[in-house]
Parts: C-alpha cells; sequence; structure tokens
C-alpha cells in the first residue's frame, strides 16, 4: 500500500535537518513532486530550503507549503515564484491514508528531504510524525549521548 523508503538518497537537493528533532517520526513515505523547469535547475545547483516547509491537504490533493526554491538567475523574466505550494504526487489511496491520519490522529505530514531518484526525477521525502515535548527532545538528547559514550567505552575496551 505505502511505498516505504529503502535507502539513504545520495543525490540530496534539500534537507530538513531540524525535523528528527522536532518530530518523532511515525513512517516515511516517497512523493514525487510538480515543479517547473526553472525550479528544477534551481533545486540541482542545491538552493533549496525546507527547514519550514510541511505538507497539508488542498482541494482533495496533498502540496507542499512554505518551501523555497529560489529563482533562477539565468531564466529572466520567465522564473517561478519562490514560496508557491507544489503539488505531491501520490497514490489517491496513499493520499487518503495521510489525509485521514493528520486529520484524525494529530499528526503532521513533514518533509525531511528533496532528493533526485536514479531517473533523475525530484522526489520528497515524506515523514509522518507527532510534534515533541522539550522533555521529549530532551529525553532523546540523553539517549542518543548514552549510545555515544558506550560506544565509545566499548570501542576503547576492545
Amino acid at each position: 500500500m505505502a511505498k516505504k523508503k529503502k535507502a539513504a538518497p545520495s543525490n540530496i537537493a534539500a534537507q530538513n535537518r531540524k525535523a528528527r528533532h522536532n518530530y518523532s517520526i511515525e513512517e516515511n513515505f516517497e512523493a514525487g513532486i510538480q515543479l517547473f523547469g526553472t525550479e528544477v535547475k534551481s533545486l540541482r545547483l542545491g538552493r533549496g530550503t525546507i527547514t519550514e516547509a510541511f505538507a497539508g491537504e488542498k482541494d482533495g490533493a496533498l502540496y507542499l507549503f512554505n518551501a523555497f526554491i529560489p529563482p533562477y538567475e539565468s531564466a529572466g523574466h520567465f522564473s517561478h515564484e519562490p514560496k508557491r505550494p507544489r503539488k505531491l504526487l501520490m497514490h489517491k489511496r496513499e493520499i487518503f491514508t495521510l489525509i485521514s491520519a493528520v486529520n484524525r490522529e494529530g499528526m503532521t505530514l513533514v518533509p525531511l528531504s528533496i532528493y533526485w531518484n536514479p531517473r533523475g526525477l525530484a522526489k520528497v521525502d515524506l515523514a509522518l510524525g507527532k510534534g515533541k515535548q522539550k522533555a521529549d527532545k530532551r529525553a532523546s538528547i540523553k539517549e542518543r549521548d548514552w549510545k555515544r559514550q558506550k560506544a565509545r567505552v566499548l570501542r576503547d575496551k576492545g
């Protein structure tokens, strides 16, 4: 039913590094993204940012809101709007399950990264997650530090 992401892609165009700190990620999905030509060229230069971006429903489809893709300089007056909503391309069944999860359970659709697949198409790694409270963030930092210290001790002893 839902496409799970297999491995971390190497051709990353934009990344949201704070998402895993601010949200507890439940499930990952891969979605296509509808872009203009100048947006593709700007993303290929690695100039997009999705740190404040989120996905949501509009007219029964999923859209990526607040993602910033700067205008391509060589485009002249044929450039695009930097923060326009961009349609996410998924199967209707997947869209329906994501929208129902967001509405029913208080989850959020957070883009983790925009990357290029082996065929050269832009894809969005979309995550279904719940927002963390301050205590949860502190606990995850504490757990990460403990794992790091444990690995150091085992490596030095061993």
